[in-house]
């Protein structure tokens, strides 16, 4: 079967939107792939604001998430593999989705043996448990 996330991750969103909340996603920016501004990346993490009034173009593949937006003032494409995404979830109450990984999903560093590439230190890799803080 194919993966769920990409079906998950769009109704989430829709229903975060439809339910005057501002949907915001926790991203993996070492998976292979991850186009985010680099700047903005915390532990391994970053968490995007993917509301309309935020985002451009947001398009919500099958395989990757993408849109366009300013940060900083600076316009950028982001692109986001949906292997990458870890949450979803809504600003004003937290209500949303952790996800984990799915059976028979590629290895997100890319590896066939769950260990990370050799020229990634151990030590810039997020932990195993996804975490979700409140962003102000």
């Amino acid at each position: 079967m194919t993966s769920s996330r990409p079906y998950l991750v769009r109704s989430l969103n829709e229903w975060i939107l439809d339910n005057d909340c501002t949907p915001y996603i926790v991203v993996d920016a070492g998976v292979q792939g991850v186009q985010v501004p680099t700047e903005h990346v915390a532990n391994g993490q970053i968490v995007l604001n993917i509301s309309p009034g935020a985002v451009r173009g947001l398009v919500i593949g099958n395989g990757a998430l993408e849109f366009s937006a300013r940060f900083g003032g600076v316009p950028m494409q982001v692109f986001i593999p949906l292997q990458a995404v870890m949450a979803i979830y809504a600003k004003e109450n937290g209500e949303g989705m952790v996800f984990g990984s799915e059976p028979g999903s590629p290895d997100p560093d890319g590896g066939a043996d769950g260990n990370a590439p050799a020229d990634r230190r151990s030590d810039e890799r997020p932990s195993g448990r996804p975490t979700l803080k409140v962003v102000k």
